[in-house]
């Protein structure tokens, strides 16, 4: 079974910077793919960025791009996620996510391992 552990999160003041940090438990060689993913209160998870392990192909939601930025670190079964620019919109819990097929990292119902989440609070 592998865990994922995530943290970084925290209270910004809009337009500052956070860096979400997960690990996982164990490197296994099903997985071929790691998505970042959020929920607001009242709203449904959403897709915000995400990974292909191998090669490194990198994908975004337009409410992002440009100011997130989402990298792997192989020797460290770490992903992270880099978040510039923040503004309230993006409070939410985010969640990181494994998944074993490497196609369409975008949809969460691909996905099979999640983390437990990390809150992330923007102040206007």
């Amino acid at each position: 079974q592998v865990q994922l552990v995530e943290s970084g999160g925290g209270l910004v003041q809009a337009g500052g910077s956070l860096r979400l940090s997960c690990v996982l438990s164990r490197r296994t060689f099903s997985i071929r793919g790691m998505g970042w993913f959020r929920q607001a209160p009242g709203k449904e998870r959403e897709f915000v960025a995400a990974i292909a392990w191998s090669g490194g192909i990198t994908y975004y939601a337009d409410s992002v791009k440009g100011r997130f930025t989402v990298s792997r670190d192989n020797a460290k079964n770490s992903v992270y996620l880099q978040m510039n620019s923040l503004k309230p919109e993006d409070t939410a819990v985010y969640y990181c996510a494994a998944e074993n097929t490497g196609s369409n990292l975008r949809s969460r119902y691909g996905y099979d391992y999640w983390g437990q989440g990390t809150q992330v609070t923007v102040s206007s």
